[in-house]
């Protein structure tokens, strides 16, 4: 039977897909190959790292399988088989589009890209700063810039809030509940918050005691697949992704982007 797909991937821009795809791939190899003699055991995942430009992320995407996400994974897996490296069965595999490569990163030639094999040992320290955007709501700033180095960013009602052990709660992200606004007054006092997590090299949200049935709700669009999640524990977190609306409540919206 005649691919079609195939054939467009074929045709896609520069003919780079294969290309790129096989760059990457034998990136991947020459990296894995340092770690024979029993040393894969010791990998807990390999980060990605993609610089191209806005005008060829599409051909990237393609490349890395974006939508087929353990399709690459399991190429890099038969890699690691070829050389009897026994990876761990929790290795992951991240992909992040960014706008310079970390240092201590592997440059891949060929690609716009680089690799960076996480072991016990080796940890990569990455940085990244992203916007947050208030699109339905009152808050005290329409944008808020939050870093990686930051300490976890509050969501909720009032910038200082008592809280139920009787402690205050501060919010660097609030919603002033003393004003006439009716989206407000569904954002609890301890709805959510952002936090970097350094190994996946992402800002996670996590719904806060007020975020959570039987209270009020946190829901994310993702921009990517247009699915809605909603958060229903306190210690599962959600990786946010470029263009993800956050919803708080009935309908206040919060967007995440890495654009300012």
């Amino acid at each position: 039977m005649f691919n079609f797909f195939k054939k467009e991937e074929e045709n896609q821009p520069g003919g780079d897909v294969k290309a790129i795809r096989a760059a990457i791939l034998q990136g991947v190899k020459q990296e894995l190959q340092k770690a024979e003699g029993g040393e894969g055991k010791n990998i807990k995942g390999i980060d990605l790292f993609i610089t191209a430009p806005d005008s060829e992320k599409h051909i990237y995407e393609a490349a890395v399988y974006a939508d087929e996400p353990s399709h690459l994974k399991n190429e890099i897996q038969k890699i690691a088989d070829d050389y009897a490296l026994g990876l761990p069965s929790s290795w992951t595999l991240e992909i992040s589009y960014v706008p310079e490569l970390p240092p201590a990163t592997r440059v891949i030639k060929g690609a716009d890209a680089a690799l960076f094999i996480r072991t016990k040992e080796n940890t990569l320290q990455r940085t990244a700063t992203a916007y947050i955007k208030v699109l339905n709501g009152k808050t005290e700033k329409s944008v808020y810039e939050i870093h990686s180095e930051d300490s976890k960013q509050n969501i909720g009602r009032d910038s200082s809030a008592q809280v139920n052990d009787g402690f205050f709660r501060l919010n660097q992200i609030a919603f002033p509940g003393d004003i006439d606004n009716g989206i407000n007054k569904f954002v609890s006092r301890q709805h959510a918050h952002i936090e970097w997590d350094n190994e996946t090299g992402s800002f996670m949200l996590y719904a806060d005691e007020g975020g959570v049935p039987p209270g009020n709700k946190v829901k994310v669009r993702s921009a990517a697949s247009e699915t809605l999640n909603k958060l229903v524990s306190t210690q599962i977190g959600h990786r946010l992704e470029e263009g993800d609306q956050v919803v708080l409540g009935e309908s206040a919206v919060l967007l995440f982007s890495y654009k300012a």
